[in-house]
């Protein structure tokens, strides 16, 4: 090294503050050319959030991790429609039932309600605990509410004769007969006879589609069930229709022809009898519609002439002291109550209740639904259906 030189380590450290001062002025230059897209997510305000230059700050990762979880459960919200009708699906069930009712869900929410956003109505006579409303919620695209039902529409009423109640329940397990010896059961089909529709909750719809836990819808539908009821001024429908248990109704028609004869005005000129009775009326054939699935005007239920109906039969004690149904008391009374025109068979709606199943019957439709179910389980063309499509539309 040459005396006079600069030494090795003063020519890096000049090296090094060019360097960093070319840096600097870099930075400079890209600040002044665009600030924006550098500065804008520190400063967004309350009043500037919708600005395309201003995005919120990520939340932090395991918050992220959270919401990113139960979206994958939660399906799209839809956006207001307009157009949707005032209308509600509707279960009744138990807390234990949570897990059955989300398949259920998600059965209706995937093939139809994702694009629709309807509420859904949870009706028990037991207060719904966390858990059922958490689950249900989040599988839920509309809003969902629960209803707990009071007392007297889930009890014995003063008028029945808890001795003969008793002994009508010891019969009927004695002869088997499928809940024949269970007291819930009971209060169950009373309620959907005479008081789900009257529930704080459902006085807010004109339209209910009732859904019980572990069903099964098997193709899309790509129509609105309830715009098209209203449109066709239809007040109730269905997919499943066959025979009830004789030994459960032993009396249930000779007291519908009593109030019928009381209040002949009640009945419809347009009526379904042939549907009901082979005989003109002498005898119930035992045909109903399977009420698990069923979509309806709630206003036909609110009508006086059904509360009548109800009303009389609730009278003459015939679900404690037979197993009247909600199924035939509901098809009984929309069967002559209401026009034949005003009965609806939905054939595309493609559904499962063990152990029946409805499968629509034209293939195209079923490709052009994307349906997956097996045409040959229909339950239409088995010898225990009650062929209702064929006097109907």
């Amino acid at each position: 090294m040459r005396f006079g030189s600069a030494p090795v380590s003063v020519k890096r450290s000049r090296l090094y503050l060019r360097v960093i001062v070319l840096i600097f002025l870099a930075l400079g230059l890209l600040v002044y050319l665009r600030p924006a897209s550098i500065f804008s997510e520190s400063r967004c305000n309350a009043f500037d959030f919708r600005s395309r230059n201003c995005r919120a700050e990520p939340p932090a990762a395991s918050h992220v991790e959270t919401n990113n979880a139960l979206l994958k459960q939660t399906p799209n919200r839809p956006p207001n429609q307009p157009f949707r009708m005032n209308a509600t699906f509707v279960t009744l069930a138990r807390n234990s039932d949570v897990w059955n009712i989300a398949k259920s869900i998600r059965q209706v929410e995937d093939r139809f309600n994702r694009k629709y956003g309807y509420d859904w109505v949870f009706l028990n006579e037991k207060p719904f605990d966390a858990t059922f409303k958490r689950v249900t919620s989040a599988l839920v695209s509309g809003k969902t509410y629960y209803g707990l039902i009071p007392p007297e529409n889930w009890s014995f009423p003063d008028w029945i004769d808890q001795d003969k109640a008793k002994k009508t329940r010891e019969d009927m397990a004695q002869r088997q007969i499928i809940y024949g010896d269970s007291v819930s059961y009971r209060h169950m089909c009373r309620f959907e006879s005479g008081f789900f529709f009257r529930q704080p909750l459902m006085m807010n719809y004109d339209y209910y589609w009732r859904v019980e836990p572990d069903i099964q819808l098997y193709c899309d539908l790509d129509y609105d069930p309830f715009k098209f009821m209203k449109e066709q001024k239809k007040k109730y429908s269905f997919v499943l229709s066959l025979p009830e248990y004789i030994e459960t109704i032993p009396t249930l028609w000779d007291t519908t022809k009593q109030f019928f004869e009381s209040n002949p005005g009640h009945l419809s000129p347009q009526n379904s009898m042939d549907f009901l009775s082979d005989d003109n009326g002498a005898t119930y054939n035992k045909c109903h519609f399977w009420s698990n699935f069923e979509i309806g005007d709630l206003n036909f239920f609110r009508s006086q002439k059904y509360l009548d109906y109800f009303n009389h039969l609730d009278q003459a004690g015939g679900f404690f002291y037979g197993r009247w149904g909600d199924a035939p008391i509901h098809s009984i009374a929309a069967g002559l109550m209401l026009d034949k025109s005003e009965i609806h068979f939905f054939d595309d709606i493609a559904y499962w209740h063990n152990p029946f199943t409805h499968c629509p019957t034209d293939v195209m439709k079923r490709l052009e639904l994307r349906c997956h179910c097996n045409p040959k389980d229909n339950n239409d063309w088995k010898g225990y259906s009650c062929k209702f499509l064929v006097t109907h539309d």
